[in-house]
């Protein structure tokens, strides 16, 4: 694998953005996009509806999931190209955290950070942040019928628990970015600024090893 080779994963709350930002710096970076794959998960529509029945098959879906891309396409992708993808390994934390409790959740983590240590880590993590009243109208808009019943108090929750775990977070370097008067969609000079701060916290330190 070469060493110009980068790894850049784009985090952020449900609605933030991360996948339209992701495709539009592909070309930016001449980077292969990794995209979540959310949709087959055949317990996420139930999880909106009720929560605390459905949070640990959803949350253990996804966590199978994500392994099993991250651990086989990372890697790949990293021995031809730059990759960014719209998701990181460690959002499964966040979420069980926020939904899991007592038993389930300690053998939830025990799981994942045996999985985790096998999932090569991102060079950056490029973290989107949004006021819960534009992350609610951004969800409105693209309707994915999944989302409709989500509400208000489980986005405000969400948004604390992605801010506390990224403000001790460590394992990688964090870009923070507040999207709430970005349009990087419409305005070619918010999507310029947004490659070059991501530019410039890359070009602050080595690329980290990653773990194969």
């Amino acid at each position: 694998m070469s060493e110009k080779n980068f790894y850049i994963a784009i985090e952020g709350v449900i609605g933030v953005g991360k996948t339209t930002l992701a495709r539009l710096l592909k070309p930016l970076f001449d980077a292969q996009v990794l995209l979540e794959v959310f949709e087959e998960n055949p317990f996420l529509a139930r999880f909106y509806q009720d929560r605390e029945r459905y949070a640990f098959q959803t949350q253990t879906f996804f966590l199978l999931s994500r392994y099993q891309q991250q651990h086989e396409a990372i890697p790949l992708a990293l021995a031809q190209h730059n990759l960014i993808s719209d998701y990181t390994f460690d959002k499964n934390k966040i979420f069980a955290r926020l939904t899991l409790v007592g038993d389930e959740l300690d053998m939830y983590e025990r799981v994942q950070d045996t999985l985790g240590a096998r999932i090569p880590l991102p060079d950056l993590i490029v973290y989107l942040r949004a006021e819960v009243e534009n992350l609610m109208t951004r969800i409105a808009i693209r309707d994915r019928s999944y989302e409709r019943t989500m509400d208000r108090e489980y986005i405000a929750a969400l948004a604390n628990a992605y801010d506390a775990y990224y403000a001790n977070y460590a394992a990688s370097p964090v870009l923070k970015i507040e999207t709430d008067a970005l349009d990087y969609v419409s305005r070619q000079e918010d999507l310029t600024r947004v490659a070059e701060m991501i530019r410039a916290k890359l070009a602050q330190g080595p690329v980290q090893e990653r773990l194969l």
